[in-house]
């Protein structure tokens, strides 16, 4: 692709906080120009973008946010990890940066996050895109067992412990063999602690079928140029192509690209493609 800079060392993203009333927030950050809010899903956080982020840099001021619940972000366990709750978090963190309107980018559980607190502010979104998600209420069976998991005493806390997260991303992947304990350290060391995974069951559990039935109506508020990008062999989410089917008919602005190596995780899976995809679509002028 020609027009795309490669990364220079000023371009690899660095650890910021920000209070949001009682809960203090964890992201990255790099690069300059409009912004570009990535949100990631369950059970990662920022560290699921650090190879992606150099290459929408050189165009973009590219911000991945550690979702309350996951990451270096507060996990309070006195609250219910509700669409409520995460669009009030997403609003907070976005008004402590005052940006009045950005990119999107979401992936996983930051899907229905991110698009909850963007169908409800259309106009705060310059430019969407979605990757390996969740959007509609109708969930696949896949993503029903798991919910079952998340509730049966023995199997929940395997789920969330060590190597229950080392299996989810080794899982999610189609290159297994990259998942090094390097890599998935930084996945895991935010669970060290039972209060910690606690906070991540709840996450896993606080969605109610209406907010995502609330999407789904309110889509077609989305306006704004929207990009599809999705990991072929995905095994987290076995019915992501009808899903991108069915987004590219509820919005029609859509283009749509399949990336056939690559499973749930195609941040890790092809850091360097789905980046080159973004910086592309998030730096264009129309």
């Amino acid at each position: 692709m020609t027009g795309i800079s490669t990364p220079g060392a000023h371009h690899y993203p660095a650890s910021h906080w920000v209070e949001i009333g009682a809960l203090r927030l964890h992201y990255l950050a790099c690069g300059a120009g409009e912004p570009v809010l990535l949100l990631h899903g369950w059970p990662t956080s920022s560290h699921l973008w650090r190879n992606v982020m150099p290459w929408m840099a050189p165009s973009n001021r590219v911000i991945a946010l550690d979702l309350p619940g996951f990451g270096q972000s507060a996990k309070p366990l006195g609250r219910t990890y509700n669409f409520r709750f995460y669009t009030e978090a997403i609003a907070g963190f976005l008004k402590a940066l005052s940006i009045e309107q950005t990119g999107l980018v979401v992936h996983d559980l930051g899907g229905p996050v991110g698009m909850m607190w963007a169908v409800k502010n259309p106009e705060k979104v310059s430019r969407l895109a979605l990757l390996n998600t969740l959007v509609y209420p109708e969930m696949s069976w896949a993503v029903k067992v798991f919910l079952m998991m998340t509730f049966l005493p023995g199997i929940k806390r395997w789920l969330v412990s060590a190597a229950g997260l080392a299996t989810a991303m080794r899982f999610g992947v189609v290159n297994k063999a990259a998942m090094t304990p390097a890599v998935l350290e930084p996945y895991q060391a935010p669970f060290a602690t039972v209060a910690a995974q606690n906070a991540l069951l709840k996450a896993a559990q606080g969605l109610h079928p209406k907010g995502f039935e609330e999407i789904a109506r309110l889509l077609s508020r989305l306006t704004c140029p929207v990009r599809l990008i999705y990991g072929e062999k995905d095994r987290i989410l076995p019915d992501i192509a009808s899903t991108m089917v069915r987004l590219q008919r509820d919005l029609p602005q859509a283009a749509l690209s399949a990336l056939p190596d690559c499973g749930h995780f195609l941040q890790e899976d092809a850091p360097e493609e789905l980046g080159r995809l973004l910086v592309r679509f998030f730096s264009a002028e129309a």
